[in-house]
């Protein structure tokens, strides 16, 4: 997943956008906000793309997986977090 931004003058990368948002405390920086919605919607538009076969990569899934609540009983959803862990290997984040 390209497309990388900077905060704070370093590269900004999905995984720590996402640890930075884990660990806010009263609220998420605007920016890194902005950043991981960017994300949520390239993710969800390859998944409308092949909703039967898209698989997620690690850090798809990671960021799928910290929105999961907005989802709610999406079959396509359902279906696609059930085709990481069937495919996942512990291995890169590629």
């Amino acid at each position: 997943m390209g497309g990388n931004a900077n905060i704070d003058g370093s590269a900004l990368t999905l995984q720590r956008a996402l640890d930075i948002a884990r660990n806010s405390e009263g609220g998420v920086d605007p920016a890194i906000t902005a950043f991981l919605e960017r994300k949520l919607g390239e993710v969800w538009a390859k998944l409308q793309a092949q909703p039967n076969t898209y698989v997620f990569t690690k850090d798809e899934f990671a960021l799928f997986n910290y929105y999961r609540a907005r989802f709610g009983s999406s079959e396509i959803a359902r279906s696609a977090t059930q085709r990481f862990w069937d495919n996942y290997n512990g291995g890169s984040s590629s």
